[in-house]
């Protein structure tokens, strides 16, 4: 059994900042992408970010379009643990931030996509 739960959500006014946690727990072998997704009300969830597991590069990060320059990804492989830290925060960010990673269970399955359960972020004056 595998969990990722996050922490971090919050309400801030536009300009603001705030830093998501995510934090993997339970029958790990090995964690491979993990990464933030985002769901407004109405829409489809959409990609944020995501960072690999490449520990000599610390992880190879991809972003958005609509955060480059705004939101960093990292991670803390000891911890499996991911964060997005999260500046600069516009009204049009505000939605439910999900944590995902790819993770095996064992060295001889598959990797499994896993979700957290979403973490509220509202950006409002």
């Amino acid at each position: 059994q595998v969990q990722l739960v996050e922490s971090g959500g919050g309400l801030v006014q536009p300009g603001g900042s705030l830093r998501l946690s995510c934090a993997a727990s339970g029958s790990i072998f090995s964690i491979n992408d993990m990464g933030w997704y985002r769901q407004a009300p109405g829409k489809q969830r959409e990609l944020v970010a995501t960072i690999t597991s490449d520990i000599i590069s610390s992880g190879t990060r991809n972003y958005a379009d609509s955060v480059k320059g705004r939101f960093t990804i990292s991670r803390d492989n000891a911890k499996n643990t991911v964060y997005l830290q999260m500046n600069s925060l516009k009204p049009e960010d505000t939605a439910v931030y999900y944590c995902n990673a790819r993770i095996k269970t064992a060295r001889r399955n598959p990797t499994y996509p896993y979700w957290g359960q979403g973490t509220q972020v509202t950006v409002s004056s």
